[in-house]
């Protein structure tokens, strides 16, 4: 299963991703996490890797070269890609846990970050998995990525929404653009403080058609890790994460 989990900027894309990916491999699944963020750079760390893999982008010979890069016969080429295949020093592994990143913005005037959308569409469509295994995409923040079409290589859509106008509208628009794909969604709620207003995001969310698969509360934590840069340790948000992975998993 290939997982998408977008959302708002700021609304805790990453630390979904993490913390579902730590509960996978707690249950012995194998996880692949996409980074697909072309502005953030520290899931990497979040994920308790030393240093990121180096994009795909560069195996692609870079934004100029990519449109020529993918007709050649590289495993971008390829009709299937499996995670196997993917060179060493374009993948993190360690103990069931794999990463990949599209690509990320590191200049002014780099231009736009189509052709990372491109590059991250096709690799999705061509992704094949292994037994046992999921993969989570940490996507871009907004809606963009619906327009460039890289849903059309995922199963389902998480959706992360905070306690705000803009969240609630964010995830409605996702909702009808995901229909359009025939993309099942559901909604994680975050940074919620109280039981009231968590009911109040569920009838919002309700009244979209978007059924919520849990909330992941305000963990000290993920804080701390998301502060100094290190995988995010067992608590409150952990669990919390367990039990949106087994609605997933159903």
């Amino acid at each position: 299963m290939k997982i998408s989990v977008c959302g708002k900027g700021g609304s805790g894309k990453s630390t979904l991703v993490t913390l579902l990916s730590n509960q996978a491999i707690a249950r012995d699944l194998k996880v692949l996490v996409i980074d697909a963020d072309e502005s953030n750079t520290g899931l990497f760390k979040l994920l308790g890797f030393d240093k990121p893999p180096v994009p795909l982008m560069a195996l692609a010979g870079g934004k100029k070269k990519i449109k020529d890069k993918i007709g050649q016969s590289t495993i971008l080429n390829a009709k299937q890609i499996r995670p196997s295949d993917i060179p060493a020093d374009y993948i993190q592994q360690n103990d069931g846990l794999s990463q990949v990143s599209i690509g990320k913005i590191l200049q002014a005037l780099e231009g736009c970050a189509c052709p990372m959308g491109v590059l991250n569409r096709e690799f999705l469509k061509k992704l094949r998995m292994d037994a046992n295994m999921i993969a989570l995409v940490d996507m871009e923040a907004g809606v963009e990525h619906f327009g460039r079409g890289i849903e059309e290589g995922i199963d389902r859509v998480l959706l992360m929404v905070e306690p705000s106008f803009e969240s609630l509208e964010i995830a409605a628009r996702i909702q009808k653009l995901a229909g359009g794909m025939q993309k099942p969604v559901a909604a994680v709620l975050s940074k919620v403080p109280s039981k009231t207003i968590a009911e109040r995001l569920q009838d919002e969310l309700a009244d979209r058609g978007i059924p919520v698969f849990g909330s992941i509360p305000n963990d000290p934590l993920v804080f701390e890790a998301g502060l100094d840069g290190h995988g995010i340790e067992k608590g409150p948000a952990f669990d919390a994460a367990g039990r949106v992975l087994d609605a997933l998993l159903q």
